[in-house]
């Protein structure tokens, strides 16, 4: 079971330069949760102080009672066996194989057997649809399989949080989108808590139980995806909707002569809200919520066309997906004909 992540006034700095301040929200414990944000707004830093590896300068991090801020080197560590982290490239040993590489955390913090170790390594990898590629180097297997060999390894100790940072970058849509049901499929399996930090736009309004922004050393918004997909908020509509016009430039922020410039025009009408994906076999997880429910509950009319099934954004093909994981050479999630690895046969 996943844990709540409860977060209150964090702010952090590098010299004079305030990365962000006074962020608070609460990661539901079991859900999914997606960061998002302009490049360079302190997302990886975010991730990296949950986690204790960076000190903030003030605020709270509370999991499992403990408040990460104020613990002592070894207490920190122990909370840290909450964790599991997929970072961007999967941060895989080169010269290790990926059974050595998913094995290296128990061998470094349990004392099971290698026969034990075996056995969960190869539960692991099957998990994440790497069976029968555990003697390959890192080298020798695409990027995909690297972050998925790279989630094995995050998941090895059963964690209740797992920390994910850009698992999109460097893939190609048909692998996010299988990456994306993965991630969906496992959260259902495991009930951990997931944040994910992402750019991919596709993900933040198909994937998440909740979203978060970060924008100009703040956190402009958080809450439930419906809440943020349906936003007014000028940043938050811009950067969720893949507008240009609103506050945010090709740079961070818009000058006062490019705001002005555009004050009058019409802003482009807000896309339909899509459906959440589902799991792959049609099980229940902790976060999801019925389409539509935070709109009715808060009085928010949906943009027209929002929750219908239709083309890309089609709920999962329920069990047939598991097994073209499994197999890691089967149809895409659009039916064509590339899998999680490569083309079929």
């Amino acid at each position: 079971m996943g844990v709540e992540i409860a977060v209150t006034g964090l702010t952090k700095t590098f010299g004079s330069q305030t990365i962000w301040r006074d962020v608070t929200l609460t990661l539901p414990a079991g859900e999914i949760s997606v960061m998002l944000g302009p490049s360079g707004t302190g997302k990886s830093v975010f991730l990296k102080t949950l986690v204790g590896l960076l000190k903030p300068d003030r605020g709270s991090i509370v999991i499992d009672g403990k408040d990460l801020t104020r613990l002592r080197e070894h207490d920190l560590y122990e909370v840290r066996k909450l964790f599991g982290v997929l970072f961007q490239d999967g941060a895989l040993f080169g010269s290790m194989t990926l059974f050595d590489n998913v094995a290296f955390p128990l061998r470094e913090h349990t004392k099971k057997t290698e026969a034990e170790i075996a056995r969960i390594v190869h539960e692991k990898m099957e998990l994440v649809g790497l069976e029968g590629a555990e003697k390959k180097l890192p080298g020798e297997i695409s990027g995909g399989m690297r972050k998925r060999a790279g989630l094995a390894r995050a998941l090895v100790l059963d964690p209740e949080i797992l920390l994910i940072d850009e698992p999109d970058s460097g893939l190609d849509p048909v692998r996010t989108s299988y990456i994306n049901q993965l991630f969906v499929d496992l959260n259902a399996q495991i009930e951990a808590t997931f944040l994910i930090v992402t750019h991919d736009i596709n993900t933040a309004r198909t994937v998440p139980d909740n979203i978060g922004l970060l924008y100009h050393r703040h956190l402009a918004m958080f809450g439930p995806r419906e809440m943020l997909l349906s936003s007014e908020e000028p940043v938050v509509r811009q950067f969720l909707n893949a507008q240009t016009i609103g506050p945010i430039g090709m740079s961070e922020e818009k000058d006062a002569d490019e705001l002005a410039a555009e004050s009058g025009r019409e802003l482009p009408p807000l896309p339909p809200i899509p459906p959440q994906l589902g799991t792959s076999d049609g099980r229940p997880r902790r976060g999801e919520r019925p389409a539509g429910e935070w709109c009715r509950e808060h009085g928010v009319t949906p943009p027209p066309g929002s929750f219908q099934t239709a083309g890309a954004l089609t709920p999962p093909r329920q069990t047939e997906y598991a097994a073209e994981l499994a197999t890691a050479a089967a149809p895409g999630p659009a039916g064509g004909p590339v899998g999680a690895v490569g083309e079929v046969d």
